[in-house]
């Protein structure tokens, strides 16, 4: 059975993360090829021609539903489309509940590894360790959350912190439930 049929069968004839059943085409998600089943997705012209650059938030809603497929391949594309569109609260949201078994997670970060080789800015904690989007720190000192009424408290944990392009030296995290900015410069990586 080729490939294609197999992702056929398996999707039941339509798209993995959006279900739309046009114009559906095989997508190898990095670093794999096309040449297995399991390392592929059947994707329709939309969600190729979004996937890599995602302008279309509405769109991407679908992806409230296939992050729990039970294929380590449409697990590994919705995470790394979600962590692109983090800046979105729901798109967060979605990604903090998300639970990936650990082989699909290095899967995960083989892909994003690539992508972040790229980056020319390097962002740096208190004590001068790089960070990373995905990575875990604390604040270490009390800071006032300007808009939003409250402090964020030294020793706050902050997960799964996104790396904030527009504005140099900051992080994107939550802190009591709110998505806000931080300067790198009162984090420390855990």
């Amino acid at each position: 059975m080729s490939v294609e049929q197999q992702l056929l069968t398996r999707s039941n004839h339509s798209c993995e993360l959006c279900a739309a059943t046009d114009s559906l085409a095989i997508h190898a998600v990095a670093p794999h090829n096309g040449d297995q089943a399991e390392h592929c997705v059947l994707l329709c012209a939309t969600c190729r021609n979004e996937l890599t650059a995602p302008q279309d938030q509405n769109h991407w809603r679908c992806l409230n539903d296939s992050m729990w497929n039970t294929e380590p391949a449409v697990q590994v594309l919705a995470w790394r489309t979600l962590k692109q569109l983090s800046t979105e609260v729901w798109a967060q949201d979605l990604l903090d509940m998300m639970y990936l078994e650990p082989e699909v997670q290095a899967w995960v970060e083989a892909g994003v590894a690539d992508e972040e080789e790229d980056d020319s800015e390097v962002l740096l904690d208190s004590n001068g360790v790089r960070l990373q989007a995905g990575d875990s720190v604390t604040i270490i000192k009390d800071l006032d959350v300007k808009g939003a009424g409250f402090t964020a408290k030294r020793g706050t944990l902050v997960k799964n912190i996104g790396l904030n392009a527009s504005l140099p030296g900051h992080i994107m995290g939550r802190v009591n439930g709110m998505q806000i900015q931080l300067v790198a410069a009162f984090l420390k990586k855990v």
